[in-house]
């Protein structure tokens, strides 16, 4: 053997250990390359979920948005606000309900205090449905004989926001105070005969059972609607949520306790005044 064929024997040799050595490494290296390659796959994959979800989440709110922008825009109701508690009053109130019902219109607004304090307990409103064309006022009538015309002869609505928290069995306390003092200016008045009187008693206890002894929180409306003389049925008093009671009596005497003399609220009184002498 020539020694450019040994030299080439022990190349050979050589090469093939060196091989051999190395192959472990080479294999390693091919795993990591591939883990290397899994990992970069999974953020690649996660990256992409992520910002699809992203752009979904984007393109959910821009339709949202889009849809709120073609939404027609509310029409904003004409109030009226009460200087003593700038609580706000719809100038127009439309009820909802089965039994169509008109439109009544604000006629003044006013606050209830109580106690020498001068405690502002409700602001009240005075609605009355002035929009038949029958509703023949007498001209020739002072402000309150014409209020009173109006409270006899058409749907009318109380509607009273308490200036602060309170309670269903507060208000009604002062209610029934007011009507059986009312009860009693009419005895004198000779307007409410014995029979009557007791008629009404039955009428009176409902109204107090309606109440709850539950509270009533700040700002929150409560209205008083009376419905307009049927000669089918006796009118009737209803309670926002809570009930109603039938009596013409009761009905027309609730809403008249607040035109009395001064009235529960003598600034409610004075506003309707106003009102009657300017638009009647």
């Amino acid at each position: 053997m020539s020694w450019i064929q040994q030299r080439l024997v022990r190349n050979l040799a050589r090469n093939c250990r060196s091989f051999s050595a190395s192959a472990p490494s080479r294999s390693t290296a091919l795993t990591k390359t591939a883990l290397s390659h899994r990992k970069a796959y999974a953020a690649s994959a996660l990256f992409w979920g992520s910002a699809l979800a992203v752009a979904a989440g984007l393109t959910l709110k821009s339709t949202v948005h889009l849809d709120a922008e073609a939404a027609p825009t509310p029409v904003e109701e004409e109030t009226r606000v009460d200087p003593a508690t700038s609580i706000e009053f719809p100038t127009k109130m439309k009820i909802q309900s089965r039994t169509p019902l008109p439109t009544f219109t604000l006629m003044g607004v006013g606050v209830r205090t109580v106690s020498f304090l001068g405690i502002k307990v409700y602001s009240v409103g005075f609605y009355a449905d002035l929009n038949d064309p029958k509703l023949d006022v007498p001209e020739n009538a002072t402000p309150e004989e014409k209020i009173e015309y109006i409270v006899k002869n058409r749907a009318c609505v109380l509607r009273i926001v308490p200036t602060r928290s309170t309670s269903y069995s507060h208000l009604r306390d002062g209610f029934m105070r007011a009507l059986l003092a009312r009860q009693l200016l009419c005895r004198q008045r000779g307007q409410l005969t014995p029979d009557e009187e007791l008629a009404i008693q039955s009428p009176l206890r409902k109204l107090k059972s309606m109440f709850p002894n539950t509270p009533l929180a700040k700002h929150s409306p409560l209205d008083i609607l009376v419905t307009a003389p049927s000669p089918k049925q006796p009118r009737t008093l209803i309670v926002r949520d809570l009930g109603s009671v039938q009596s013409d009596w009761l009905a027309s005497e609730f809403v008249l306790t607040y035109f009395e003399g001064e009235g529960i609220s003598p600034p409610l009184k004075k506003s309707v005044v106003e009102y009657v002498k300017t638009h009647l």
